[in-house]
């Protein structure tokens, strides 16, 4: 097909993805951060609204969301008031899908820049079956925007470089700037983009060197004056919409970057079939997401890229593939060697993306360009064909859920399924609050209902009037007083999905992706562990023991029912049936980490020391992060091994410097041998006072 015609298509193909992912805007869900990151940038715009008079967006301890530029929250969020918009994520979603849309257009742009429009038109293809990136670009307005700032920042950046830093246009030189500061608008990490321009300056004058053994020192100079201008300018631009850095443009940003770099908020998450911390994951927890979410299609490409990449770099565009696949490959790089905190897959590293597919598709142009034998061609162009397949079967089954695909590597997301975590990011809370709706409608429940949940659906069922919310954490939901509940299967232990656990009892309907329960919507068959917990506080323990007893009737398979129920007997003095309660819950859960506790304790008073320390090391095997578990075990070993009891203390407070009973544990150890250093401990204790 000749140029022109590849010309038409791309452009036609381009126009079609555009109204195609708006019109599948309109069944986003809203995602895991979306309702405080909107919440800031209503805060954000009262501090613009007042000049600077309401300073709730610099004050944000519990989210940290100061620390964000977030612009695109925050344009969106103007355009909300500024347009009397009453579908607030509607429009959210649908600016999202816009921005993703643009980051698609700059990525295809790119390959068209570098060989023609048929490298264009494989990109869109290949975005077109990325599930992953089109799921995030429905509702993600952190990560599908920094990835449009940081690809445009790369090729806005390699123009300019390719025109000898003498551009004749200075579009180029307005966009790079707009890059730049779009980037260090939504992170303060996007700095980077100014550093990338100084560095391609470094590397194009050491190719005119090496190239014609002759650089004019003026000509340095003055391109590196330019490039600080730029850089300058794109960074202060950058912080015309973040509240927190116009208070100190220079030391804020800073401060910023060395939070998100060590960003202080941990989760736990599915990985390998553990459940572990978000600072335990291996060091190759990016790597391996990266391999088993990326449709492999897109492997194939940068196999083919490999493969006549010797040829391919030494073109005119020989600096341009080492930037690329610098740019693509740096990032990932960097965070392995910082060992960061990091969560959520890959969704902090969509950014990388484009830049990769750009290179799988200039790979699959070389290999359609340069192969010769018909044969072989129509056999590449029918593994390709085939390799689409999958994406795109998923994402015709599972839409609007495309962010959960897993490829063939781990068989899919039926393989994936307790193994690694599926809707972390709560998209599917949307399909289970409007059949919630529905069915209310349906058996017309006009009175006060309760709806509980694990995520707030609270936007979903406005039009519901009569309706209160509760929120929960899905292993405490029966503490609470809900008659209905909506629960996505996110932070439960993997072997609780494996086992079956998950849908809950009482559940009436589940949203299935691929097969996969992922929320479900769950009628109470009682309330009594509710009024058990009433009573449970209330030091009626007799009361609460029968409440709990009442509940297990109808929920045999809660373990904290059953724990609840334990800690009434133990409370009572009946041990032995509060060990046989804790069990059940055992059985239910074998790791369910307060009934271990428990257990553990009851050991001790009984004075088994080897059924106690058993316990007690099974539940910091579990979470690490359980920190009165080591002030527990430290009690074990105390008597007989004071050293191994120190150093389970130490290890505690290196990982939570301030956990006063591990400090006052660790100063009794040395009350007798050292009470010098004892006095040191309590003098850091009072210190926290």
């Amino acid at each position: 097909m000749r140029e022109r015609h590849l010309k038409i298509v791309f452009y036609v193909s381009a126009f079609v993805m555009l109204v195609s992912l708006l019109f599948i805007s309109r069944d986003a869900g809203i995602s895991g951060d979306e309702e405080v990151h909107y919440l800031h940038s209503e805060e954000v715009y009262e501090y613009f609204a007042t000049f600077g008079k309401d300073r709730d967006a610099l004050n944000t301890p519990q989210t940290h969301l100061q620390y964000y530029g977030q612009a695109p929250d925050n344009m969106a969020t103007i355009l909300i008031h500024w347009l009397g918009i009453e579908d607030v994520y509607g429009f959210r979603h649908l600016f999202s899908s816009f921005i993703g849309w643009l980051c698609i257009m700059v990525a295809a742009v790119f390959a068209v820049w570098l060989k023609g429009y048929r490298a264009g038109v494989i990109t869109l293809l290949l975005f077109a079956v990325s599930p992953r990136f089109l799921g995030h670009l429905q509702n993600n307005l952190k990560d599908i925007p920094f990835a449009l700032a940081y690809i445009a920042g790369v090729f806005f950046t390699l123009k300019l470089t390719y025109a000898s830093f003498k551009p004749r246009s200075t579009i180029s030189i307005s966009l790079l700037i707009a890059s730049i500061a779009f980037s260090v608008s939504i992170r303060a990490g996007g700095i980077l983009l100014a550093f990338y321009l100084l560095f391609a300056g470094v590397l194009f004058y050491l190719i005119e060197f090496f190239d014609r053994r002759q650089v004019k020192w003026a000509d340095i100079q003055r391109t590196f004056i330019k490039l600080v201008v730029f850089s300058a300018a794109g960074y202060l631009l950058g912080l015309l919409l973040w509240p927190y850095a116009l208070q100190n443009p220079l030391v804020n940003p800073w401060e910023s970057y060395q939070v998100m770099t060590d960003f202080p908020t941990t989760i736990r998450q599915i990985f390998g079939g553990q459940f572990i911390w978000s600072d335990f994951k291996p060091w190759y927890y990016l790597p391996k997401y990266l391999l088993i979410t990326i449709p492999l299609v897109i492997f194939g490409g940068l196999i083919l890229f490999a493969i006549y990449g010797k040829s391919i770099i030494r073109e005119k565009h020989r600096l341009t593939y080492v930037f690329l696949i610098f740019t693509s490959g740096f990032p990932v790089l960097w965070v392995l060697l910082l060992d960061s905190n990091l969560y959520g897959a890959w969704r902090h590293f969509q950014f990388i993306y484009p830049g990769l597919v750009i290179l799988a598709a200039v790979g699959l142009n070389e290999a359609l360009v340069r192969m010769k034998l018909k044969w072989v061609k129509r056999l590449v162009l029918l593994l390709f064909v085939v390799a689409l397949v999958h994406p795109v079967r998923f994402m015709v089954k599972a839409h609007p859920y495309y962010y959960l695909y897993y490829n063939q590597l781990v068989g899919g997301l039926k393989g994936a399924y307790g193994e690694y975590e599926s809707d972390y990011y709560y998209h599917s809370m949307r399909s289970g609050a409007e059949w919630l709706g529905n069915y209310l409608d349906r058996n017309k429940l006009k009175g006060r209902v309760v709806v509980g949940s694990n995520f707030p659906v609270k936007w979903y069922l406005k039009d519901h009037p009569n309706l209160r919310f509760d929120y929960f954490q899905y292993q405490f939901r029966s503490d609470k007083n809900w008659d209905y509940a909506i629960v996505g299967n996110s932070y439960i232990r993997p072997e609780q999905l494996r086992n079956g656990n998950f849908p809950p009892e009482g559940t009436i309907h589940v949203v299935k992706v691929d097969d996969v329960p992922v929320c479900a919507v769950v009628r109470r068959k009682s309330k009594a562990s509710y009024f058990g917990v009433e009573a449970f506080w209330g030091r009626d323990y007799l009361q609460a023991e029968e409440r709990f007893k009442e509940a297990l009737i109808h929920y045999k398979k809660d373990e904290h029912i059953y724990y609840r129920l334990g800690k009434s007997l133990s409370l009572q003095g009946k041990d032995d049936e509060a060990k046989e309660a804790f069990v059940r819950s055992l059985n239910v859960n074998p790791n369910y980490e307060p009934a271990l506790k428990m257990m553990g304790q009851l050991a001790f008073q009984e004075d088994d020391m080897v059924v106690a320390r058993h316990y007690f090391e099974h539940l910091l095997d579990v979470n690490p992060k359980y920190f009165s578990a080591y002030v527990e075990l430290a009690k074990v070993y105390d008597q007989v091994q004071p050293e191994k009891a120190r150093e389970l203390l130490k290890t505690c407070l290196r990982l939570n410097p301030r956990y006063k009973p591990a400090i006052r544990a660790l100063a009794e150890t040395y009350q007798e041998s050292h009470p010098e250093i004892v006095d040191k401990y309590w003098e850091y204790l009072n210190s926290m006072e």
